[in-house]
C-alpha cells in the first residue's frame, strides 16, 4: 500500500505533471527543466527527487550535466499505467502547451554558460 501512495503522492503536485510532460518529449537536465517552470534549482531538484524516488524518472550523468529522462523501461505495471496516463489524458492547453513550446527552444549550453557568467562576476 505504501508504494502505491508514494507514486499517487509523486503525482500530486502540479509541477511534477508538468516535468514528466516535459521528459516525454525529451531528456532535460536541471537548468533546463527550471527555465520552463521558472522555479528555483533547489525546488526543481526536489521535485525530481520526488519523481526518481517514486520511479518514474531516472538520471544519468554525462559530461558536466545531469540528464532525466523518464522511465520507459521500468517493470512496475502501476508507473507504466500512470505515465500512460499523464502522456494521454492530461493536456491543459495554457501551461502544458507553454511548456512544450518553451523546451523545444531551451539550450542548455546557453543557460549554462548564462550561469557560469554570473558566477564568475560574483
Amino acid at each position: 500500500m505504501r508504494e502505491i501512495t508514494e507514486k499517487f503522492k509523486a503525482l500530486s503536485d502540479p509541477n511534477r505533471i508538468r516535468i514528466i510532460k516535459m521528459l516525454q518529449q525529451r531528456s532535460m537536465c536541471v537548468c533546463e527543466i527550471q527555465a520552463v517552470l521558472k522555479l528555483a534549482t533547489s525546488t526543481v531538484s526536489k521535485h525530481l527527487q520526488i519523481l526518481r524516488n517514486a520511479g518514474f524518472i531516472y538520471d544519468i550523468k554525462e559530461q558536466k550535466w545531469v540528464n532525466y529522462y523518464i522511465n520507459e523501461k521500468t517493470n512496475d505495471p502501476i508507473i507504466t499505467s500512470l505515465l500512460a496516463i499523464v502522456h494521454e489524458k492530461i493536456s491543459d492547453p495554457n501551461t502544458v502547451a507553454t511548456d512544450l513550446k518553451l523546451v523545444e527552444t531551451v539550450d542548455r549550453n546557453q543557460l549554462c554558460s548564462l550561469g557560469d557568467k554570473i558566477e564568475l562576476e560574483k
